[in-house]
């Protein structure tokens, strides 16, 4: 057993939050290897699923992920909701975990300890600085891959103190460059409901956060931003009335420089169409800027905890606890133009017909990160047994670019920034929302078609989660006859928390559930938090091209048709 009841489960569980415990001053191993027991840990454990259940019934939630893409991604991979097309390795599931009974494990951690874990800070130490960035000042031999005696991958630096408009800041009052923003979670395994809350940071490069003169400016960053924005998310973005003349640049495209009090989308570079960053960036020229719809700017780092599920002991709502699961980055680090991505796609495509049973392939180790093929480098920290953060192992972070590595949902390789909140809602979109608002009051994102989004995927999957496994929002949104709960429904399309965010005795065993599997260290097999055994909903093993049961591919939220 992991745990001993009550009490003293409790104080091994604070022992274990803290550095200078008896728990924690084991060694780290070895973390260095490249070997992967699963060879195609790139594929999520949720792309097992048994789409269709004991009666039949075809259940889709496959749309959220594999779909008809928005250009400049070229990877329409929608028939990946009609079969699952798995090389020969990947035909068995060895996300084991999804089997494991969990229920024991859980039984034997007592409320009041599983709160006092996740109320503990593991990224800040008590004096306000970063734990991790000083553990990767001196990294243990486990941790240095090149054997140089240094960390040379990224080291963590935000401070998770934002100001009224996102901005983080630093111990001495400036700009560390980071910025959170507020967005709808993809539907799913997105959800708090599903085990974790989260948040997500944007950095540009400092070129695109200074003046034509070099100086430091919070105006010339956010236009940068907001730029940005509009060029992800393929449409214009409503900003607060500004003085073009400041810049040079006609950022509503009117034709004259004057008061702007949006950013214009408009992009046909083969008809002379284009747009223009502001600052020292549009000094810069196409090859140290360069600029196209649906790409970030070269440099663009992301920043992604992941965190266990806090409950406010008042009104039972779900917090973001102070506690990380995972501290995910990733980074710019190329530029792809849309005929390279076209090309690697296409590419793609081929190899997978020519050579169906050949894996995918990934170059990087746990101190560099891995290259995820179309520009991105991509690094992860997870817990340790102790409760720590440590490099994710070369494999775990294979696990990541199953999502990040070649979807048709993702826009330039990610998911939240193009779901970001709009310029009406609280702090335009640019706010934290681990406090108790959160996203109260953000009503059901609409589709591109018009659709409730959230609604849709109720539809589609006839379950609130990929695996089937919550019987509460089953319970909640569903009639008897598998009809929805127009009440409910209604709640959730005003406020989306009435859906994505479980009850409290519910979050709790989801918090223990994932505990278990850190005092495993058992990521390689899976990291979802299932309570039971997905045995009767999730495949052991699946044949090659096997039928999913689902006839029409669902369109993805962004497809607007033709």
């Amino acid at each position: 057993m992991f745990f001993v009841r009550h009490s003293v489960a409790a104080l091994v569980l604070f022992l274990a939050a803290h550095s200078g415990s008896a728990l924690a001053t084991d060694q780290p191993a070895d973390l260095t290897g490249k070997a992967l027991n699963n060879p195609t840990a790139y594929i999520p454990p949720q792309c097992y699923t048994k789409t269709e259940d004991a009666a039949g019934q075809a259940h889709n939630p496959c749309f959220t992920c594999h779909v008809r893409p928005r250009v400049p991604n070229f990877i329409n991979d929608r028939d990946l909701q009609i079969s699952y097309a798995f090389p020969t390795p990947g035909l068995k599931n060895r996300w084991t975990n999804l089997f494991v009974d969990r229920q024991p494990l859980i039984a034997e951690i007592s409320d009041a300890a599983i709160l006092a874990y996740v109320r503990e800070d593991n990224y800040h130490r008590a004096d306000g600085k970063i734990a991790l960035a000083d553990a990767l000042a001196a990294p243990p031999p486990g941790w240095d891959y090149n054997k140089n005696g240094r960390w040379d991958g990224f080291v963590p630096d935000v401070y998770f103190q934002f100001d009224a408009e996102g901005f983080d800041l630093a111990p001495d009052g400036g700009d560390s460059g980071w910025r959170v923003f507020a967005y709808t979670p993809a539907p799913g395994a997105f959800w708090p409901a599903a085990g974790s809350t989260d948040d997500v940071m944007i950095r540009l490069p400092e070129a695109y956060r200074e003046t034509e003169d070099g100086e430091p400016s919070r105006a010339v960053y956010k236009l940068n931003l907001a730029i940005t924005e509009a060029l992800i998310k393929q449409q214009d973005v409503k900003i607060s009335p500004t003085d073009e003349t400041r810049y040079g640049v006609d950022l509503d495209k009117n034709g004259e420089l004057g008061m702007a009090d949006h950013i214009a989308f408009a992009f046909d570079p083969r008809n002379g169409i284009t747009m223009s960053y502001v600052g020292k960036a549009r000094t810069l020229g196409y090859q140290k800027a360069p600029l196209a719809a649906g790409l970030y700017p070269l440099g663009t780092e992301f920043a992604h905890s992941v965190r266990y599920l806090d409950i406010d002991d008042k009104s039972d709502a779900i917090l973001m606890a102070p506690r990380m699961k995972e501290f995910r980055y990733m980074k710019k680090i190329a530029w792809r133009t849309y005929g390279d991505l076209e090309e690697k796609a296409l590419a793609e495509v081929k190899e997978a017909n020519d050579f169906p049973d050949r894996i995918l392939l990934f170059d990087g180790d746990i101190e560099n990160g891995i290259d995820n093929g179309a520009g991105w480098l991509l690094q992860g920290f997870i817990e340790d047994r102790q409760g720590q953060l440590r490099p994710q192992t070369f494999e775990e972070t294979v696990f990541c670019m199953g999502c990040h590595g070649g979807l048709g949902v993702t826009d330039d390789s990610t998911f939240a920034f193009p779901r970001k909140l709009d310029f009406a809602s609280t702090a335009h979109g640019w706010r934290h929302t681990g406090s108790k608002t959160g996203l109260n009051g953000v009503p059901d994102p609409l589709r591109a078609d018009g659709r409730p989004e959230y609604q849709v995927y109720l539809q589609e999957n006839h379950a609130g989660d990929e695996f089937r496994a919550n019987d509460e929002i089953v319970g909640k949104f569903f009639q008897a006859d598998g009809s929805l709960n127009k009440a409910e429904v209604e709640r959730m399309n005003r406020s989306i928390p009435v859906l994505i965010d479980p009850m409290r005795e519910r979050a709790l065993m989801l918090n223990k559930a994932y505990l278990t599997i850190v005092r495993e260290q058992s990521f390689a097999l899976g990291r979802d938090a299932n309570i039971g055994p997905l045995d009767a909903t999730v495949h052991h093993s699946v044949e090659q091209d096997q039928p999913t049961g689902i006839e029409v591919a669902v369109e993805p939220w962004f497809y607007k048709g033709k």
